[in-house]
Parts: C-alpha cells; structure tokens; sequence
C-alpha cells in the first residue's frame, strides 16, 4: 500500500529528536566543560551582542552623518571657490586670491592651467572616507574629478577638471573625520576588558569554594580526614557545604557505631564459646562430643570472620604510606607459609591508606588465590591517575557470571561449608569493604595466568 503525500510529509516526533541529537551534541561539545568557563560565556556573550549593537548603531548613525556632513562642508568650499572666482590662466592676482580663499577655508587651492585629468573618476584615498567625499562630490560639484594623496600625508588631494584647467584642493584629513570614533571604540572596548576582568576575579572566587567542596567530597570518599574544611562562597554553595558537613557526621556516626558493635559481638559471644569448649573439654571423647567441638569451632571462625568484616574501616587513620612495602610484607608472609608467590612492581607508591585495614585485604586475597592455584602471581603498577594491584592465581578461576555474587557476605561457591575448602565467605567481601573504604573498588577478572585476577584499584 503506497502512503498518502500527507503522510509522507509528517514527520514523527521521535524522528524529530533523533535529527535534534547531533546538533545538541554538537552544541554540547562546543560548550565549555567547567562551570567557570560556562559563567564567563554566560558573562561575555551579552556583553559581546550589547558591543555589537553599539558598533552598529554608531556607525550607521553617529560615523556615517558626521563624516557625510563634514564632506559636505569641504566640498561646498570647493565649489565656493569654484563658482565665485572667474579661474583664468591669465587673470592677475589669482595665486593672491587663492591664498586669501585658502587661509579662510583651511584647503590649500592651487590651479593648473591648460592641464587634464589624466584618470577622471579614480579614487585613491582613504578608504574609510573615500565613499561620503566621492557622493559629496557628485552631489555638489557635478564635473569629473579625481581623488589621490597629498604630498602632505596629512592632506587628501581633490583634483576637479574645470574647463580650462584642473583645480587642485589640499584638504586637511582631520577635517573629514571625526575622532570620536576612536575615542568611542576605546572607551567602550577598555571598559568591556575591565568589567571582563572584575568578573572573572568574582566568578574565580565562587569558583574555587565549589572547587574546595568537591576537593573535600572527594577526599571524603577516599577515606580520608576533611577536618579542615570551611564553609564559604555564595549562599547555594554554603548551603551544600553543610549538607556535606551533615553526611559526614551521619557517616561518622555509623562508623562509630559499627565499631562499638564489633566490641559488643566480641563480649558477648566470645565469653559463651569459650565457656562451651571449657564444657566440651570435660565430657571426654566420644562421637557426639567431637561433632558437637566442631560446631563450636566453625561458629567461632565465623564470629572471627564476622569481627574481621565489621573491623574493616575501624577507627584507624589513613597515613602516607608505600604500598609496595605493603605488597613485600604480605608476599613474605604467604612464602612463610609455603606459598609460591612472585612479586613485580613498576615504582614505589605512596600513598594515604590505612596500613593494617589494606594488609588485611591484600592478605585475604592472596590467601584465596593460594586456596585455589598452586603460584600467585602480585604487580603493582599505576593506571588511571591511581595504582593497581593485580593479585593473579592459576586456579579454576570464577565463572564470568558469580564474580558479583562472591562478595556478598557469607556467600561461598562451596556450599558444603567445608573449611579446607574455604573460609567463612568473607574474605572478598572484606576486601572490595576496605577497597571502598579507600575510595577504590575490587574487580574480578579472567588472568592471563589461565585462574582468576582480581584487580585492586586505589585513587592517590
């Protein structure tokens, strides 16, 4: 079925903001990107249009008639002289008559008998006055004329071809134009630059306490203390500041309240386990009893493991710290252990981390690679303004579509609980929660080792 010429002439709406999306992109990536850039935009594009309009206005109004009407004057001086005396070759007192007329006009006249205009109608003067004297001259004098330079760089030369000779005028340049327009085109152009400039000071200012709340948010994020921060700026920006200021004490708050949760969960279970081993210990040996033991002794790696997640960002402060120190120690301690570990590092690192909080997830890490490969392999190296420290095994790796699910707490791939198999499920858990607590994350990739990777990201 062929569609009606209406039809074929109606565009749809989503068809519209498809076409609509370049330009907007376009627009966008024309655009400054910061917000002091787009503030000046803001500030200098009216200024640019209002300075536009005046340029427009002057020139068609002020520049235009003044300098038509002083080459009117010039010109109708010209033709005075032209219709009042009788230029003859032979007339005597001429040159007297022509000094008198000169003195009184300021335009040096001078008459050359017998000559002809050799290009009638050319124009070589200035080009900025040349348009208002050439239609004067049309207007009030009627005969050919020729427009040049004076040998006084100062003067316009004005030659009109009379019927026995050719009429020089010398006319001054001042008298043509005014200087106003320069004097306009300064003002205007020095005041625009400095209201520029004491915008831009203003703008910089409200700028950089925005700049410092970010600064702050972001230390924040990364774990690290922002006690020094001030509110100021403009109202909006203060008012941020404080809602920042309020999130951090809420956060405090909670952290503080994790911790002194950690101590309760310690007293309060620890006490009783102990109290059922002390029991267990003095029922003897038998089947039950060894049952009973190891379900003591899974609940208390468990607590231990939950103390171990509930400590992960703790009261500890982050300090200036070389993480491939960090890195070595933990190396030598899986070696200790009996584990294979090879250690490559590009520089040394420095950076705010908490020391013991980040030995404990790169430990619980390399501890996972060694339960499931028989090497591991550890590298440092920078990546995205920050330092990643890739910990790689040649294991049986994760399945691309449970590498999220493992670090959810007390998720085990094992689901048999066996401990040689594996912990209590929280070793990933509790480093992607110190990794965060850094402002960095844990990510779980496929090693060229042929295991698993797992990829911790620190900011600097």
């Amino acid at each position: 079925m062929s569609s009606s010429p209406i039809d074929a002439g109606r565009v749809s709406p989503a068809a519209r903001r498809r076409a609509a999306v370049p330009v907007r992109g376009w627009i966008k990536r024309m655009l400054p990107r910061t917000l002091f850039g787009r503030s000046i935009l803001i500030i200098v594009t009216p200024l640019i249009l209002v300075q536009v309009v005046a340029t427009w206005v002057f020139y068609d109004r002020h520049w235009d008639t003044v300098s038509r009407r002083l080459a009117n004057a010039v010109v109708g001086e010209i033709a005075y002289a032209i219709e009042t005396l009788p230029i003859a070759a032979d007339q005597p007192g001429l040159e007297t008559e022509f000094d008198k007329l000169s003195a009184t006009m300021d335009v040096d006249l001078t008459f050359r008998p017998g000559a002809r205009l050799s290009n009638p109608g050319a124009r070589e003067a200035d080009s900025s006055i040349e348009p208002q004297l050439a239609a004067a001259l049309d207007e009030r004098l009627g005969r050919p004329y020729q427009l040049g330079l004076a040998p006084d760089p100062r003067d316009l030369l004005i030659s009109v071809q009379l019927d026995n000779g050719v009429l020089e005028a010398a006319a001054p340049r001042k008298r043509l134009y005014t200087s106003t327009t320069y004097i306009f085109m300064l003002w205007m152009v020095g005041t625009s630059l400095i209201l520029f400039a004491v915008a831009t000071v203003f703008m910089r200012n409200q700028v950089r306490s925005l700049r410092r709340l970010a600064a702050a948010a972001d230390s924040f994020g990364k774990g690290r203390n922002v006690a020094d921060f001030k509110l100021e700026g403009a109202a909006e920006i203060r008012q941020a500041g404080r809602a920042f200021l309020a999130m951090r004490d809420r956060i405090h708050r909670q952290i503080t309240q994790r911790t002194e949760m950690q101590a309760g969960v310690s007293h309060d279970l620890r006490t009783p386990l102990t109290r059922m081993k002390l029991a267990l210990a003095l029922l003897g040996e038998n089947e039950t009893v060894a049952e009973l033991r190891s379900d003591v002794d899974e609940m208390e790696r468990m607590v231990q493991g939950y103390l171990d997640f509930a400590r992960g960002a703790g009261s500890e402060e982050p300090v200036e710290t070389d993480l491939l120190l960090l890195v070595e120690e933990v190396a030598a301690n899986a070696r200790r252990d009996g584990a294979a570990v090879s250690l490559a590092s590009a520089e040394d690192c420095v950076l705010p981390l908490r020391p013991n909080a980040m030995r404990r997830c790169l430990a619980n890490l390399v501890g996972n690679a060694r339960r499931h490969g028989t090497h591991v392999w550890l590298t440092v190296m920078p990546r995205n303004g920050g330092v990643d420290v890739l910990v790689d095994d040649d294991g049986p790796g994760i399945p691309p579509e449970k590498r999220d699910s493992v670090f959810r707490p007390f998720f085990r791939l094992d689901a048999s609980r066996n401990p040689a198999t594996g912990g209590v499920g929280l070793g990933l858990t509790i480093a992607r929660d110190v990794a965060r607590g850094h402002g960095g994350d844990v990510e779980l990739e496929e090693s060229p080792q042929g295991g698993l990777r797992a990829r911790v990201h620190l900011p600097r």
